[in-house]
C-alpha cells in the first residue's frame, strides 16, 4: 500500500518560534539560578510588541526585558523599538503545595505521547528530520547573506511503500528576503545553499520525479510578528513527530521539569527510542497520562502498528522492568532541572544525540 506523509519544521523567525524562544530563554535563566523553579512564563508578539505573562514562583533574579530583546536582535529586529508589556505573577500556591512535595508529583493532568522508529538514525521519521535540517540548514544560511531574514518554513513529503519510505515526492520551502533579491534569485539560492547540501544526504531517496516548491506564493518581503502574529506553544507537531505520530494537550516550551507536558513527553521519547534500538519494535507511539497532584501514571499504552518482535505482554514487562514514570524519577533519570531548554526550542525536541531523552538505555530483558 502507498501513502504520502508529510512533514514541517519552521525557523526561529517564525513568530510562534521566537516566542518558544523567548520562553526557554526565561526557563534557563531561572534554572540556572533556582534548580527548583517553578516556571510557566510565556509571551506573544506582533508588530513592535511583546506581551510576557505567566506565573513564576523562584529565587531567581530574571532580566525578562533583557532576555527578550537580545533574542529579538538574534532574529533580526530592532529590539529598541519593541514595547514590551509584562504580567506575571507567582504561581498559584494551590498548585504549588499539591506538587512541591517530598516526591514531586505531576504538575497537572494531561496525556502524552512518545514516538520513535527504525527508517533514520535519528530513529524519526525520514520526512520530518530533513524539514528540520533544511532549517537548520537555512539558518546557517541566512546568518552570512543580508539580503535573508529568519522567518521561514519548510515541508517534506515522503511515499511510503507498506509503511517503507521509499521516495521525497516534495520538498517545499518558504523564506524571507530583501527586496532586493528576486524571487529567481531567492530560488536559486536556496536550491543550492539548502536544499542540495541537505539533500545530498539522502540521495537514495531522491529521483527525476521529485517536485521542489521555493517560496510558491511568490514574494515574501515581509516577516515575521509583521506579517503574522505569534505565541508560545502553537507549534506542537512541529516540535514533536511532525505529524507522523500523536501529539499531547500541552506544548513544551517555557514549562519547567514538574509540567509532565514536557518531562513526560521526554520520558516517553525515550522509552520508544531504547525500544526501537534494541530491535524488541521497528516502530511504536507509547501513551501517558497524569493526574494533577499524583505520582502515579492514571494509564499507560504501547502501540506497535504490528512491528513487536515479542509479544505485547513480554513488551510491557520489558518496560514496567526498565523505566519508572514516576515525575520524581523522569527528572532525576534525565537530569531536567539544569538549564537545558534553549537549545531545544528550535528544530525539534527529539532527535539531538546530547539530549539525555535521546540516549539509548541498555534494557534487562
Amino acid at each position: 500500500m502507498k501513502k504520502i506523509i508529510t512533514s514541517e519544521s519552521v525557523n526561529v523567525g517564525h513568530p510562534d518560534k521566537t516566542c518558544d524562544v523567548i520562553a526557554d530563554c526565561f526557563l534557563d535563566a531561572a534554572l540556572a539560578q533556582d534548580a527548583n523553579s517553578q516556571m510557566a512564563v510565556e509571551c506573544a508578539i506582533k508588530n513592535n510588541k511583546l506581551f510576557i505573562y505567566g506565573e513564576a514562583t523562584t529565587k531567581a533574579k530574571i532580566n525578562y526585558n533583557g532576555i527578550a530583546k537580545k533574542i529579538l536582535k538574534y532574529v533580526g529586529y530592532d529590539a529598541s523599538k519593541f514595547k514590551i508589556v509584562k504580567e506575571i505573577s507567582c504561581q498559584s500556591p494551590d498548585i504549588n503545595s499539591a506538587v512541591v512535595k517530598k516526591k514531586v508529583t505531576a504538575n497537572d493532568q494531561g496525556i502524552m505521547f512518545g514516538y520513535a522508529c527504525n527508517e533514520t538514525d535519528e530513529c524519526l521519521p525520514l520526512g520530518y528530520v530533513i524539514a528540520n535540517k533544511l532549517m537548520e540548514q537555512y539558518e546557517k544560511f541566512r546568518l552570512t547573506n543580508k539580503n535573508y531574514f529568519a522567518d521561514a518554513k519548510s515541508q517534506v513529503s515522503v511515499e511510503y511503500v507498506n509503511n517503507v519510505p521509499k521516495k521525497i515526492t516534495t520538498v517545499l520551502l518558504s523564506v524571507s528576503h530583501s527586496d532586493s533579491v528576486s524571487v529567481t534569485k531567492v530560488r536559486a539560492d536556496i536550491k543550492k545553499y539548502v536544499v542540495d547540501k541537505v539533500l545530498i544526504k539522502y540521495n537514495a531517496y531522491v529521483d527525476s520525479s521529485i517536485c521542489l516548491l521555493i517560496n510558491a506564493g511568490g514574494k515574501f518581503t515581509i516577516w515575521g510578528s509583521f506579517a503574522d502574529s505569534g505565541c508560545v506553544g502553537r507549534k506542537i507537531v512541529v516540535d514533536s513527530y511532525g505529524g507522523v505520530a500523536r501529539v499531547g494537550g500541552g506544548c513544551f516550551s517555557s514549562k519547567n521539569a514538574t509540567k509532565v507536558d514536557r518531562s513526560a513527553a521526554y520520558y516517553l521519547r525515550y522509552v520508544a527510542k531504547s525500544l526501537v534500538s534494541a530491535g524488541l519494535v521497528d516502530r511504536c507511539e507509547l501513551n501517558i497520562s497524569y493526574g494533577f497532584g499524583l505520582s502515579q501514571p492514571i494509564s499507560f499504552n504501547i502501540e506497535t502498528f504490528g512491528t513487536e518482535k515479542v509479544g505485547l505482554e513480554k513488551l510491557y514487562k520489558i518496560v514496567n522492568n526498565n523505566f519508572n514514570f514516576l515525575p520524581s524519577n523522569i527528572i532525576k533519570e534525565l537530569d531536567l532541572l539544569k538549564p537545558i531548554y534553549a537549545k531545544t526550542a528550535c528544530y525539534g525536541h527529539f532527535g539531538k544525540p546530547d539530549y539525555a531523552w535521546e540516549q539509548v538505555k541498555k534494557l534487562k530483558i
